[in-house]
């Protein structure tokens, strides 16, 4: 049991510092809490962790090897993710300002469903290869191959928590009043910036190869 807890050590230390790392889940958790308020982006966070629980399920199962061994599934991914990731960074590239926007339709933005919230989160970290790769190498370099697949799981189970309780305090980070106040000033030019970093992974993804 204390060797579990030693390998369960280094899973939560690669976890932490992997989810931490800017990336698409934490840009578009950002958008959503600027542009749409606390609620959105925590269940874009949701999302996101259903996503990783997935990726860890897959890892578990082995098919996350196919996509690790076949060139063909891995740019099948990967262009539909870089598909999808470039088209949230064009809508942000759209942004107007949000008193110009508001003349213009006579109202303010429409909020996402939480189904739009949800399966934001969830696409955009399901369709992003080197998430996937991410848990694969975490599975085949840290956990022991003699480690009970309940343990395995519980593991996962703990990497999902932590990834909806740190993108969640993302979002109440970034849905502050004060935060808000200047966003609401300032908020197309953010949306605009967070379109290029949008498609900075695009394009991150486009040459991406398996390692």
């Amino acid at each position: 049991m204390h060797d579990y807890w030693i390998e369960f050590s280094k899973v939560a230390l690669a976890h932490a510092l992997g989810v931490a790392s800017p990336g698409p889940d934490f840009a578009i958790v950002v958008k959503q809490s600027l542009t749409h308020g606390r609620r959105t982006a925590i269940w874009t966070s949701i999302g996101i962790g259903l996503a990783n629980m997935l990726q860890v399920s897959y890892s578990l199962l082995g098919l996350g090897l196919l996509l690790k061994s076949s060139a063909l599934w891995f740019d099948i991914v990967k262009y539909a993710g870089a598909v999808y990731i470039a088209w949230l960074g064009v809508q942000a590239l759209r942004a107007r300002p949000r008193e110009a926007a508001m003349r213009a339709n006579g109202h303010a933005a429409p909020v996402p469903s939480t189904h739009g919230a949800f399966a934001t989160g969830f696409l955009t970290n399901m369709l992003n290869p080197k998430a996937t790769l991410f848990f694969i190498s975490v599975f085949l370099l840290v956990v022991s191959p003699q480690t009970p697949k309940l343990i395995q799981a519980g593991y996962g189970l703990w990497m999902t928590i932590v990834t909806v309780g740190w993108f969640s305090f993302v979002a109440v980070c970034f849905t502050r009043d004060e935060v808000r106040r200047n966003f609401l000033r300032h908020g197309h030019w953010i949306d605009r910036a967070l379109g290029v970093v949008f498609l900075g992974f695009a394009a991150s993804l486009v040459v991406a190869t398996v390692r």
